[in-house]
């Protein structure tokens, strides 16, 4: 464990010392390198947000959190209106019909006869 300190130790110092010497010989060149640097790393990051934005899930996620704010929206729309709407609350709410639900008749006592394999 001590000779992987040693390790890092001696690879940091030498980074230092290898930056110094550039900035003090070469400022302009290390500002380019480090612009050219951040503008690769930006590249890269727009290129994973295109590419992850592409699969369906994020497309999912993006209509979720739409709907989400709608709900939020809606939600607080109804808090400021409760006060008006107290007088509709009093009254029992009525179950809906279930008309559109039928019985399909059909041999259900019946068991299939299988073949055994």
């Amino acid at each position: 464990m001590k000779a992987w300190n040693w390790i890092i130790s001696g690879i940091f110092i030498f980074a230092v010392i290898g930056l110094g010497s550039y900035l003090i010989n070469n400022p302009g060149g290390l500002f380019k390198q480090i612009l050219f640097m951040a503008g690769v790393i930006a590249a890269i990051f727009v290129i994973y947000r295109i590419w992850t934005n592409r699969t369906p899930g994020g497309r999912e996620k993006n209509a979720f959190a739409k709907a989400a704010k709608q709900s939020k929206m809606r939600a607080k729309r109804k808090k400021s209106a409760a006060p008006s709407s107290n007088l509709f609350r009093n009254r029992p709410l009525r179950r809906r019909s279930t008309a559109h639900l039928t019985v399909i008749e059909g041999k259900k006592g019946k068991k299939k006869d299988r073949a055994i394999f």
